[in-house]
């Protein structure tokens, strides 16, 4: 308490950290070096679009809701598929019998320059899949053998084709392989939801 009434100036530096070295001068520094570094920060945290692919480009075009209807073995049944945009633009998330048990994710992304796909599966894994081919109204994708999915042991899908019947209609066509063979083949058609 007598250093205090004595010395108060001397109790706040401690107190707080300043010493006497600690100038008008170092303070200017410390504040405009962190001006510099929040811009930077703000300015990583708005990068340009990364620049992607025709195919992915035209993946984008499916971004928002859309109802189907399929038999899961169960009889048919409605569900909702939803497509965002996401990771700054450079993934695509699609959502399959979203808010179900039988919820499945896949995402869209270019790999090396071509749109590659990586499926999170309801049979407990998740199989990639490459662009096959091209075509105005489709896209197929084929079984990537470096994505960690045994194709002679485990049961996954091996396949995607995407068709573009109309604008607001595509027809999702998903290839299950079981023992390294086709088992069967599962297509389905959405409609966009309109706002």
């Amino acid at each position: 308490m007598e250093l205090w009434q004595s010395n108060p100036k001397k109790v706040l530096r401690e107190r707080i950290g300043w010493t006497s070295n600690l100038t008008m001068k170092t303070l200017c520094i410390r504040a405009l070096s962190l001006l510099v570094i929040s811009t930077r920060l703000f300015a990583a945290e708005h990068p340009a679009a990364p620049k992607t692919s025709s195919d992915f480009d035209r993946m984008k075009s499916l971004v928002g809701t859309w109802k189907g209807k399929a038999d899961m073995g169960q009889g048919m049944m409605e569900f909702t598929v939803e497509y965002r945009l996401i990771s700054g633009g450079s993934a695509i998330e699609e959502r399959i019998f979203s808010g179900t048990p039988k919820e499945m994710l896949t995402i869209y992304h270019d790999k090396k320059g071509k749109l590659a796909l990586t499926h999170y599966c309801m049979l407990g894994n998740r199989p990639g899949m490459v662009l096959k081919s091209t075509d105005p109204k489709s896209l197929q994708f084929d079984f990537d053998p470096k994505c960690g999915v045994d194709e002679k042991s485990e049961m996954h899908m091996h396949a995607l084709t995407i068709t573009f019947e109309e604008p607001d209609t595509i027809i999702q066509d998903w290839k299950l392989y079981q023992d390294g063979k086709m088992k069967e083949s599962h297509p389905f058609t959405l409609k966009r939801v309109k706002a």
